[in-house]
C-alpha cells in the first residue's frame, strides 16, 4: 500500500487540500468494488493537530503531525494564499522534511501555487515546473534558477510534479492515479470527476497584464507606450530614442523588469487586445488583426496560436459569448 501524505500548510487553500483526498479515496473505492484491495493510505498532515486555512476561514483537523511521519511514498503540496513571503515563512518546517523524504525515495507533487513551497526546498533547481499563470512573474523573481514553463498543465521531472493554475491540479492528480494505479482507475476517475485529460496547456486561459511590479520608471513608461499604441509597429530604437536610453541598456533593463524582451512584450500586449476583441466584438479576424497592428495574416495567426494555443477562429468559437450562447440554444 502506498502512503500518500497531503500537506495541510498554514494558509493552504481548502479545495486543493480536500480534492486530493477525494481522488485517492475514490481510487480505493473503485478498486474495492472490483474485488481488489485499496492501494492508497491517505493522511492529511500538518505542523499541528488543527491548522487554519483559506485565510483562517476553515480549521482542518489533521490525521497526523508531520514530526510523526517517518516515511511516505507521495507528498501532495496544496496551493497557498497569495502572500507568499508570509506563508513560506509560516510553513518553513515542511522544507527539511520534504527534502529528507524525497532523498528517501518519496515523490512530490505541487498543486497550482504550491509550487512556491516546493521551489523553496531547492529540489527544483535545474528542473522545469509550472504554476498558475497569474503567479508567473512573482515566481520568476523569487526563483530565477528554476525553469518555469508557464503554458503547461503538468510537468513531470523525475518524481517531482507540478500543475498549472486553477482546477488543472485535478489533471495532475489523475495523471498520478494512472501512474500508480493503472489505466482502469484512471479512466473511472476521469469520468467520475468529469475531467478533460486532453487539455495539455493553460495558454488559452492566460490573461496577460504585464509586469509592472518593479521600480524602473523608464521601463514602466515604455510599457505604457506599448499598451496605448497597439495599432502601431513599435521598435526598440523608437523606444530608446523616446526614453533617451541606449538600445542595449533599454533591452537589458526591460528584460530584467518584465521577464520579457521588448518584442515579446509587444506581441503579448497585441495578442491580449486581439483576444479581447474576438470575445467582445463582431469584427472579423482580419479586422481584429489590423486593429492591433499586424498586416500579415500568417504572422498574426502564427503568433496568436503560439501564445494562446488556439487559432483566432478557435479562440472566438470557444470564448465569444454570443457564439457560445447560440450553440447552447441550438443544442437545447
Amino acid at each position: 500500500m502506498k502512503q500518500v501524505t497531503i500537506l495541510v500548510p498554514h494558509g493552504g487553500m481548502m479545495g486543493s487540500i480536500e480534492m486530493p483526498r477525494q481522488v485517492f479515496s475514490e481510487v480505493n473505492a473503485y478498486l474495492e468494488s472490483t474485488g481488489k484491495p485499496p492501494l492508497f493510505r491517505i493522511q492529511m498532515a500538518g505542523l499541528a493537530a488543527q491548522v487554519p486555512v483559506n485565510n483562517d476561514r476553515y480549521l482542518v483537523n489533521t490525521d497526523a503531525q508531520l514530526k510523526d511521519i517517518k516515511q511516505t511514498d507521495l507528498i501532495i503540496i496544496p496551493a497557498l494564499e497569495a502572500d507568499m513571503d508570509k506563508y513560506l515563512a509560516k510553513n518553513s518546517e515542511f522544507i527539511p522534511w520534504m527534502v529528507k523524504q524525497y532523498k528517501g525515495g518519496a515523490e512530490i507533487a505541487s498543486l497550482c501555487v504550491g509550487a512556491f513551497l516546493l521551489a523553496s526546498t531547492g529540489l527544483l533547481t535545474g528542473r522545469r515546473c509550472t504554476t498558475h499563470w497569474r503567479a508567473v512573474n512573482v515566481f520568476k523573481r523569487m526563483f530565477p534558477e528554476i525553469e518555469l514553463v508557464e503554458d503547461k498543465i503538468i510537468t513531470d521531472e523525475r518524481g517531482i510534479y507540478s500543475s498549472g493554475g486553477g482546477l488543472s491540479f485535478v489533471n495532475l492528480l489523475l495523471y498520478l492515479v494512472e501512474k500508480f494505479a493503472g489505466q482502469a482507475p484512471f479512466i473511472f476517475c476521469s469520468k467520475f470527476f468529469q475531467v478533460d485529460m486532453d487539455r495539455k496547456a493553460q495558454s488559452p486561459f492566460i490573461i496577460f497584464n504585464g509586469q509592472k511590479d518593479h521600480e524602473d520608471e523608464s521601463i514602466r513608461k515604455a510599457q505604457e507606450f506599448i499598451e496605448k499604441n497597439i495599432h502601431q509597429r513599435i521598435t526598440v530604437d523608437q523606444l530608446a530614442n523616446m526614453l533617451a536610453l541606449g538600445k542595449r541598456n533599454l533591452e537589458r533593463r526591460f528584460k530584467k523588469a518584465t521577464s520579457n524582451t521588448v518584442g515579446e512584450y509587444t506581441q503579448r500586449v497585441k495578442i491580449e487586445a486581439a483576444k479581447a476583441s474576438l470575445v467582445s466584438s463582431r469584427y472579423n479576424v482580419n479586422e481584429v488583426m489590423y486593429s492591433v497592428g499586424y498586416t500579415s495574416t500568417k504572422a498574426f495567426r502564427t503568433t496568436f496560436k503560439r501564445i494562446t494555443g488556439l487559432s483566432p477562429v478557435q479562440y472566438r468559437a470557444k470564448y465569444n459569448w454570443e457564439q457560445v450562447a447560440g450553440h447552447i440554444m441550438k443544442e437545447n
